[in-house]
């Protein structure tokens, strides 16, 4: 009995380990694609991270665009689907 329960626990372990690989690449995934945005729109990444909506995984990227004529940034908030 020792024997599957020593089994199941390293089976666990090994499967809370993907999940928590898997994730930390689509958070890099996320940031990568919030630079491309970023240097789209001709501002600064200011965040980017991941969140489902409508039970599809996308990236939250948030730029910091320039202002005109010396006025603040403009905070831009863009969803972009996680492929």
């Amino acid at each position: 009995m020792k024997t599957l329960r020593s089994h199941f626990r390293t089976a666990t372990l090994a499967l809370c380990v993907a999940g928590l690989f898997a994730s930390q690449a689509t958070a890099a995934d996320c940031y990568a694609i919030g630079q491309q945005v970023a240097q789209q729109n001709g501002g600064t990444l200011a965040k980017a991270s991941q969140s489902t909506r409508g039970g599809q995984p996308v990236c939250v990227i948030v730029v910091l665009v320039p202002g005109k004529e010396g006025q603040r940034p403009r905070r831009s908030e863009i969803v972009v689907p996680l492929n």
